[in-house]
């Protein structure tokens, strides 16, 4: 399996298995910092290159553990960032802004966040409905102009959108979860990111966590874990949904392997240029993620996952 790839339409040569840092500041329960660096700090010397945060992480904490972490290895990585949802002091959610000048202030803070120069890559996080796509694009190509930003990015939006921006500024990559049991990319978005040389970015692809089998009821996580508030993990939606872990489960006891390797295999195999970034605080489970690579599935093993899998899955993303 091809391990790495060109983001886009840029030079950087980037780990398909990248990480997902969100979890490390916010949502999924409990953090450690140290914890947290260790991993951060693993990932590079195992050759994961691409790091995906957000300015809303944490309202900031999550950029800034970055930045400490990576201080003195720039050269090492290739970051990720986003603007786009407004969090308050105290972390509460004060809606979307995608004014151009509220992404430059927010690409000023983010800088500072990480403490670097340039942004490899900046997203819009959500599009905010009050501002057309055109201007917020062209405001993400001020960035660029400016050195602030060397490619952009843009995050869950329609194909029809994403046309839009592109021809207003080269997109580098769409980021939009993608995994066994959230597959809609696959109807248009595809398609479309292979026409306009965009890298599909897949986030969540072991499904929040579920896929890996970890999560058998709301029991196994704890009373602040962000999940517990989505349609998908409701006792019944749970309840249904290990049906798509059963399947996972099989293939990963033929490949002697595990089902997170199994799951992030099979993201891998849909097409060479798509890149994941499950997210993970644990050094163990980033060296599990890594694994995945030597997860070798067949055309049969794929037939097999396509006409095994339950055909909808039970309960909204969000």
């Amino acid at each position: 399996m091809k391990q790495t790839t060109i983001l886009g339409h840029s030079t950087l040569k980037v780990n398909r298995i990248g990480l997902g840092c969100m979890g490390m500041s916010e949502f999924y329960g409990s953090f450690d910092e140290n914890e947290s660096i260790n991993t951060l700090h693993k990932a590079i010397d195992l050759g994961v290159n691409f790091f995906d945060t957000a300015d809303m992480y944490g309202w900031g904490a999550n950029e800034r553990l970055l930045g400490k972490a990576f201080k003195g290895r720039r050269d090492d990585v290739i970051l990720a960032t986003k603007f786009a949802v407004m969090r308050g002091p105290n972390g509460e959610y004060l809606g979307l802004n995608c004014k151009p000048e509220y992404i430059r202030q927010a690409c000023d803070q983010s800088l500072q966040n990480l403490g670097v120069e340039t942004i490899d890559l900046y997203y819009m996080h959500r599009q905010d409905p009050k501002v057309e796509i055109e201007e917020i694009v062209g405001a993400m190509s001020d960035l660029v102009k400016l050195g602030k930003v060397k490619n952009i990015g843009l995050s869950e939006v329609n194909a029809e959108t994403l046309r839009r921006a592109h021809a207003v500024h080269p997109v580098t990559a769409l980021q939009t979860e993608y995994s066994l049991w959230s597959r809609e990319p696959e109807k248009e978005m595809f398609d479309v990111c292979k026409e306009l040389g965009i890298t599909f970015v897949a986030y969540s692809p072991l499904g929040r966590g579920f896929l890996t089998g970890a999560i058998k009821s709301r029991a196994d996580l704890e009373t602040n874990d962000w999940r517990l508030t989505l349609p998908r993990f409701t006792d019944e939606a749970i309840r249904e949904n290990l049906k798509f872990v059963e399947v996972i489960d099989q293939i990963a006891q033929s490949k002697k392997a595990s089902k997170a390797q199994v799951a992030l295999a099979w993201v891998l195999s849909q097409n060479d240029e798509i890149i994941s970034i499950p997210g993970t605080r644990k050094v163990h489970r980033l060296e599990e993620n890594i694994g995945a690579f030597k997860v070798e599935l067949t055309k049969t093993d794929l037939a097999v996952i396509q006409k095994s899998m339950p055909p909808v899955t039970i309960g909204n993303r969000y």
